[in-house]
């Protein structure tokens, strides 16, 4: 029983993937995911689509891996973090549509309170944003009829996606969490490990509705039988960029990688001190294990990937995201064409709810393939906007471990090295989000002895190297500087 199941719970899709023992892939499975704007900067998702359409995915990656529930030694689970669900206990039914971590519906809230920030990132390492799952919750608290009274007799249950689908697995019989996705909420305070009773208060969120906290590998109960067909044992849970950090094997301080989905998370292994960011960046829990804490500073770009999307389902500019590399391979620079995707606002390091998206720069000569690379630009010039942050925090790293579905683009993976000027390093399996959730599950069921045993089994796939000029990068880095700021909202 070497088999490992990792449910990867995203913003766009769900999939499952059983990995064997050295991380290699034996079944994989996957749906696309819709989301719904029901207002501009809202978005919302089906928690009940999410829950039915993870369970098709790990019964379809265990039969494509031609393997039963008997046979896998642990699952782990890793999901979009932050995205908030409020469900009635006794029904396990949502009171109201999950709200993504993307939306931006608590803005003025946020803008209110803008004084409260420091004393908030003191406890939690995070920012008074609409991002964290706090004010999401206190609005649903607010705006569904009867919540608030319901919540505070103990009639709800809160969590974050993880939570929601380990309370599913489990049939109800488990309410909890782990420390990375606590520490996500805005709730939790990462120096004492615990619910915050002065941020419950400050955000008028009932203690009673929150998970158990837990270390990232640990004994999460068993799945009920008839779902899998059979019991398998749940041994780890962390948010998507933290399983990601431990799929990547960044275990010791100074390692940073940075992952490609719907957005751009960039995670510096900072040990286990808590080190607040003078650049605007998040503190964050890395992962914890054995009650040790791992601390990180993290970089979070809302659009990544997202832009190829807004690319091919709005503007219809592609058919297919594989299309993207031989368009920007067909033009040579962009001739000054800028897009700044700030479709939802901009995240780090300017945290500016809002900001909106823009393309600058067009003018007659340009096409679809100038657009195109721009919006693949836009994602090395985030990353390097997050390095420069970092380096202001911590010693500069020498080179970056990337990882998720954009890496696999060539192209952009050497754009990335040019850009940030620092070699880019791609992973044997770029789905580390998922093989970290795995690694979890494995260190409580034995498979693994430690993370040491863990790094062994890390591979590099492919090595970029810079081979643009630097004077070159920077002047082409200078000009997203100039368009980022004018989408500010204080422009």
């Amino acid at each position: 029983m070497k088999a490992l199941l990792a449910i990867d719970q995203g913003t766009t899709s769900t999939r499952a993937i059983v990995f064997d023992a050295e991380g290699r892939k034996l079944g994989v499975a996957q749906r696309e995911l819709p989301q719904s704007y029901p207002q501009p900067g809202w978005v919302e998702h089906d928690a009940q689509r999410i829950w039915q359409d993870t369970l098709t995915c790990a019964r379809e990656a265990l039969a494509a891996a031609k393997l039963q529930a008997r046979q896998i030694a642990s699952l782990g689970i890793t999901n979009q973090r932050e995205t908030t669900v409020i469900w009635e206990r006794a029904s396990g039914t949502p009171i109201h549509p999950a709200i993504v971590w993307q939306d931006r519906r608590t803005s003025a809230f946020c803008q209110q309170h803008q004084e409260r920030s420091d004393w908030l990132n003191a406890r939690t390492g995070l920012l008074l944003d609409p991002y964290f799952s706090a004010t999401k919750i206190a609005w649903l608290l607010d705006q569904v009829p009867g919540a608030r009274a319901r919540a505070e007799n103990g009639e709800l249950a809160f969590g974050t996606i993880d939570s929601w689908l380990l309370w599913n697995l489990t049939g109800g019989r488990l309410h909890a969490t782990d420390a990375s996705n606590a520490s996500r909420t805005a709730l939790f305070n990462i120096a004492t490990q615990q619910w915050d009773e002065e941020l419950l208060a400050f955000f008028r969120v009932p203690r009673a509705l929150l998970p158990e906290v837990r270390d990232c590998a640990a004994d999460y109960g068993r799945t009920q039988t008839a779902l899998l067909g059979g019991e398998i044992a749940i041994g780890g849970i962390a948010g998507d960029q933290q399983a990601a950090t431990i799929g990547q094997a960044c275990f010791a301080p100074g390692m940073i990688k940075s992952t490609y989905g719907t957005g751009c998370f960039m995670v510096l292994n900072t040990g286990p001190e808590f080190r607040r960011s003078r650049s605007r960046l998040l503190s964050t829990v890395a992962y914890r294990l054995n009650g040790q804490t791992t601390y990180a500073l993290e970089g979070s770009i809302f659009v990544a990937g997202a832009a190829v999307q807004w690319l091919r389902d709005a503007m219809h500019l592609i058919r297919a995201a594989g299309e993207t590399e031989n368009l920007a391979k067909s033009i040579p620079d962009t001739q000054g064409v800028y897009l700044v995707p700030a479709f939802t606002g901009l995240g780090a390091p300017y945290w500016d709810p809002e900001a909106r998206g823009a393309i600058f720069g067009l003018t007659r000569d340009s096409g679809i393939a100038h657009i195109v690379r721009a919006a693949l630009e836009s994602v090395a010039y985030q990353t390097r906007d997050l390095l420069q942050a970092m380096a202001q925090d911590a010693v500069p790293p020498t080179e970056l471990r990337v990882d998720g579905g954009m890496v696999v683009n060539d192209w952009l993976t050497q754009c990335l090295a040019d850009l940030l000027q620092l070699p880019v390093v791609r992973p044997q399996t770029v789905e580390t989000t998922a093989l970290g959730a795995a690694f979890l599950a494995g260190l409580t069921a034995g498979v693994y002895d430690s993370l040491d045993d863990i790094a062994k089994r890390w591979q590099s796939q492919a090595r970029f190297v810079p081979q643009m000029a630097t004077e070159k990068s920077n002047a082409a880095y200078e000009g997203w500087r100039k368009a980022v700021a004018r989408v500010r909202s204080g422009a």
